[in-house]
């Protein structure tokens, strides 16, 4: 008998403190058959970002493991007003399509903005809706979020501080830049994680290191006048 890629997890709702059941997919079937340079994995069965968002069916609040466990007092008002009082009874807890892990994602993009979540919750949903448009080759919305995506990861450096392991948050940041086309700063992002001697991740050094050589070629190929750093 064949193993079903999904199975039922039972997640107490961080607003509501109402329990229900949500889809993960097994370990086994989490093997992606590519990832992109900015950690977008495809997967030949279930895709395991599908269901990374769990919404409660009672009152709707959206959110991931690593969000807020408990909602204070104020944050259950905000939430209540802006997207509680709103939501229409449904059910996500079953096999998501494209569309369904959207509307998941979003929502959990809009409760995460509405109660004040931490930036790094922010940054990850922008990221991944960037992502969801990837797979559909819907370039401008993808553009359009990995710019949100990439404004709220420079707020998590600039807030959070630079620890031994920032090296992916900034190999991260610079990647977006390039990805946006805002060639200057990728530059700049990809310099600081190669040439920082406190930087010990030999796996980001090495992505940043291929990452420059890219960038260097594409700005030579797009005419673009190479900054003094790529210049020697």
């Amino acid at each position: 008998m064949e193993l079903e890629p999904l199975y039922q997890i039972k997640v107490t709702c961080n607003h509501c403190q109402h329990e229900f059941s949500t889809s993960r997919v097994r370990p086994s079937f989490k093997r992606a058959s590519r990832t992109d340079t900015d950690f977008c994995s495809y997967y030949q069965k279930e895709n395991p970002d599908y269901y990374v968002v769990r919404v409660c069916p009672s009152c709707g609040f959206a959110s991931t493991e690593n969000s807020l466990e408990r909602l204070n007092d104020q944050q259950k008002l905000k939430f209540q007003k802006a997207i509680g009082s709103r939501f229409t009874q449904r059910d996500y807890g079953g096999k998501r399509d494209w569309n369904t892990a959207l509307e998941t994602y979003k929502l959990a993009l809009l409760c995460a903005q509405t109660i004040g979540e931490k930036d790094r919750i922010i940054a990850s949903l922008l990221h991944h809706i960037a992502w969801l448009y990837r797979y559909q080759n819907n370039r401008e919305q993808e553009k359009r979020f990995m710019e949100f995506a990439l404004e709220a990861y420079i707020r998590v450096f600039e807030h959070e501080g630079v620890g031994g392991n920032d090296a992916r948050l900034m190999y991260l940041i610079g990647e977006l830049h390039r990805r946006v086309e805002n060639y200057n700063e990728a530059v700049k992002w990809f310099a600081r994680v190669i040439n920082d001697k406190k930087i010990m991740d030999a796996a980001m050094i090495r992505a940043s290191r291929e990452q420059w050589a890219l960038l260097r070629e594409e700005m030579l190929n797009g005419g673009h006048e190479l900054p003094e750093e790529m210049q020697s």
